[in-house]
């Protein structure tokens, strides 16, 4: 363990990163629920694509943990899998294309691939270590209040609300006073530096769900005790290999280059720039930066996420991405790729146990999420508000936009495109690096897309 990940050397221990791996796994345990149904409304099957986003997440997270030495997990990304489902799918069924998901599934293919020649190319590896310190700060304190935002949501402490856009949810309701009691837990345990405290906050909250549902208390529409009726070892890797693996169409690419091409670029937008923004917010959570602000063998990380695409849409799910809840065992205390293979190992074993891990709801995991979120959110104190208003501003917008636009890559969008254009027009235009100005370039032409409303 010692040689492979190199322990010592980033202050940590086995039993530290594997409760830290354990930590990130249960985070995004969610997605093994999340992704089956929204992919099933494009028409897949559920199983087939439980079982995909399960070997694919452990796949890429492997190679994240053994080839990058990172704790971050991968797999199929929220906001990209809805993107799949609810936009690329109901425009190709709309033109009459008869299995819809076979094109959007090609093209996340195309992506992982691009990605693949772009790191080689070292273009994210540069974007990564040449964005200004500010706007890293700016990105990470972002992501905290943007994961926040998805816990609040999640647990329902936060709904819609036609007047004002959002609203205190039901105070009575069972989700709501649970997760709440659940970041009271971690705090305490916080408090008084108990090992695997934000660990311990997820499974406390969830057996206190259980007792509650046990007791008649509503919990929400499913049960949170595991449901073993029915069950078959190996079912869903069996429908994974009839009904999604390797399921492309490339006969349509053929004749619709140019249509082709507007997915994929969607796709590859959303996914460069969300997986840039989480990767710099798991370093400044973990100290993982050098001196220089950059963060070592960063092309590797990356790496390990353009070949996770490349395998996802070979079995049969959306875009892999690194996830921005690896940030939960990062505050556990994990530093290596130790943590990053434990959570794979956690997907693997997702697979037969799958009735235990699809018990556990979103409000149980919110705790975590809003905790980690105030850790990230103290990055602010980091900035420099007094020195350059480039740096400012674009830090400030990060920080806003991701929350409130509910994306992380359109908070770096405006956090980016409003640094270079005040760079320009305050007589720094030689502070813009290029790859900096390929990252403006690159966001007019996603902002001139909306507008004309060719992607969303």
């Amino acid at each position: 363990m010692e040689k492979i990940f190199k322990l010592k050397e980033n202050g940590t221990t086995v039993k530290t990163e594997v409760i830290a791996g354990i930590t990130t796994f249960l985070s995004m345990a969610y997605i093994l629920v999340v992704n089956p149904n929204l992919l099933s409304a494009a028409g897949m099957d559920a199983q087939a694509v439980f079982a995909a986003t399960a070997v694919s997440a452990a796949f890429a997270t492997l190679i994240m943990a053994f080839y990058a030495n990172y704790p971050v997990a991968l797999a199929s990304g929220m906001g990209l899998n809805a993107y799949f489902a609810f936009t690329v799918v109901p425009q190709l069924a709309e033109q009459g294309v008869e299995n819809p998901w076979q094109v959007a599934l090609t093209a996340i293919l195309v992506e992982g691939i691009i990605f693949i020649i772009l790191s080689l190319f070292k273009f994210r590896e540069t974007l990564v270590n040449k964005v200004p310190a500010n706007l890293k700060y700016g990105i990470s304190a972002g992501i905290g209040l943007f994961i926040v935002i998805v816990a609040l949501k999640g647990a329902g402490i936060t709904i819609g609300n036609e007047a004002t856009l959002v609203g205190l949810g039901d105070l009575s309701s069972a989700p709501v006073y649970l997760a709440l009691l659940g970041v009271i837990i971690i705090a305490i345990l916080w408090h008084f530096n108990v090992k695997g405290a934000i660990l311990i906050g997820i499974v406390a909250t969830w057996i206190f769900g259980m007792i509650a549902e046990v007791c008649g208390v509503p919990v929400g529409e499913f049960s949170l005790i595991p449901d073993f009726s029915n069950y078959a070892l190996f079912a869903p890797l069996q429908k994974m290999g009839t009904e999604t693996l390797f399921k492309f169409d490339f006969a349509f690419v053929a004749k619709n280059v140019v249509n082709f091409s507007v997915i994929v670029f969607a796709f590859l937008f959303v996914d460069l720039f969300d997986t840039v923004g989480t990767l710099i917010g798991v370093a400044q959570q973990g100290n993982l930066l050098n001196e220089k602000g950059e963060l070592p063998r960063v092309g590797r990380a990356l790496a390990a996420d353009a070949i996770g695409t490349c395998a996802g849409a070979c079995l049969g799910t959306s875009t892999v991405t690194s996830f921005v809840e690896s940030t939960t065992g990062v505050a556990a205390g994990g530093r290596t790729g130790l943590t990053a293979a434990t959570s794979a190992i956690m997907f693997i074993l997702a697979l037969p146990l799958y009735p235990i891990f699809l018990a556990i709801p979103s409000f149980a995991t919110a705790p975590a999420l809003i905790f980690v979120g105030l850790l990230m959110l103290k990055n602010i104190t980091k900035m420099n508000f007094d020195d350059d208003i480039a740096d400012t501003v674009g830090g400030f917008f990060a920080i806003i936009m991701m929350p409130f636009s509910y994306s992380i890559a359109t908070g770096i969008m405006f956090g980016i495109i409003s640094w270079v254009v005040l760079k320009v027009f305050t007589g720094k235009i030689k502070d813009v690096h290029p790859v900096m100005w390929v990252s403006f370039a690159l966001f007019v032409v996603r902002i001139v897309t909306i507008v004309l409303g060719v992607a969303s």
